[in-house]
């Protein structure tokens, strides 16, 4: 039975804050002080990621294994890479090519996780676009999201966030979001969805 938004929320308070009062201070917020303390507890778990990390290159050798975690984010991040592929352009300058990533992500602050999948646009080097994708993901990136879904709930004992869940507005400010944009995804796993290193 997938955990409640209700249950989820009553966890992220104890991590975020809903006003802005610690702001500019040198003194940190109650909130932050456990989130970092957290953080410091986890860390020390990181040989259990790298596990999972060459688990998941070893069942998908086609693609890049990267790790996207940030101590910012309130979740474990891993990352598989596509291979760029070209995109129609009829600029005559420099060709645009697509890159896709699945993202998968165990939060820290509860025994969830979710995957979801990232698209870069670039023309040459220089990356022109990104969208972050959820349900339903493209029909590409959804073999490699199946892999990383059974590999993180396998390793981790975690449970998956539905996308209505997840989705949930909550009265926190998480990184750049804040009420009444904020959701449980922010405050469970990260507030920056299409960074991917």
């Amino acid at each position: 039975m997938p955990t409640s938004a209700e249950y989820l929320l009553s966890v992220a308070q104890n991590y975020w804050r809903s006003d802005h009062e610690f702001d500019g201070k040198l003194e940190r917020s109650p909130e932050t002080e456990r989130f970092q303390a957290l953080w410091e507890e986890k860390l020390k778990g990181m040989a259990e990621w790298h596990v999972l990390l060459d688990e998941l290159q070893a069942a998908l050798p086609q693609f890049s294994i990267g790790n996207a975690t940030a101590t910012c984010d309130a979740c474990f991040r891993c990352s598989v890479y596509m291979d760029r592929q070209p995109v129609y352009s009829n600029q005559e300058d420099e060709p645009l090519t697509r890159r896709q990533v699945v993202v998968g992500c165990v939060s820290i602050l509860a025994p969830v996780y979710t995957v979801y999948g990232v698209q870069y646009d670039y023309r040459g080097e220089e990356r022109i676009a990104d969208r972050a994708f959820f349900d339903p993901l493209p029909p590409e990136m959804r073999a490699p999201a199946e892999v990383v879904a059974r590999k993180l709930e396998a390793r981790f004992q975690a449970e998956a966030v539905p996308r209505e869940v997840a989705g949930t507005r909550i009265p926190l400010i998480v990184g750049p979001h804040e009420p009444p944009e904020t959701t449980l995804f922010h405050a469970l796993f990260t507030g920056w969805p299409e960074s991917v290193p």
